[in-house]
């Protein structure tokens, strides 16, 4: 389970993210999976524009991958939600913003969805992310 230093607390009983250390000989890699992270800022604050919210979730992200020492390079996946398809330009650009200009972009998907349990919230993501870690001996 990671800390999640400088993120709100989740909302429920459940981690902001997990990370799955590798294990036996078969294994090479650490995973990290992400629960949705969701625009609300330690001060329990939710920005109101889509751009912003997008922005502040990927700073949350950065901030469980580098937990999992791990970086946008390594990231598999990306699963996004929407409350509108208007939202779909801005959250692109700021994802785009965010992944830079690595070498291989990860999977994503991006959905629109009726809403979240806060109707202030427009923008929901998650990730799985992978790094090779030393063979064990």
């Amino acid at each position: 389970k990671l800390r999640g230093e400088g993120l709100h607390p989740p909302f429920g009983n459940y981690s902001h993210g997990l990370l799955l250390p590798a294990v036996g000989s078969q294994s090479n890699r650490a995973w990290l999976q992400t629960s949705g992270q969701l625009a609300t800022r330690p001060d329990g604050e939710i920005p109101s524009g889509i751009g912003e919210q997008a922005e502040l979730i990927f700073n949350n992200l950065s901030l469980l991958l580098t937990e999992a020492d791990m970086d946008v390079e390594h990231i598999v996946a990306l699963k996004a939600f929407v409350t509108d398809r208007e939202h779909f330009r801005e959250y692109m650009a700021a994802r785009d913003r965010w992944l830079g200009r690595i070498d291989i972009p990860p999977c994503s998907t991006l959905l629109v969805v009726s809403g979240f349990t806060n109707p202030k919230h427009l923008v929901e993501v998650e990730l799985l992310a992978a790094r090779c870690v030393a063979a064990s001996s």
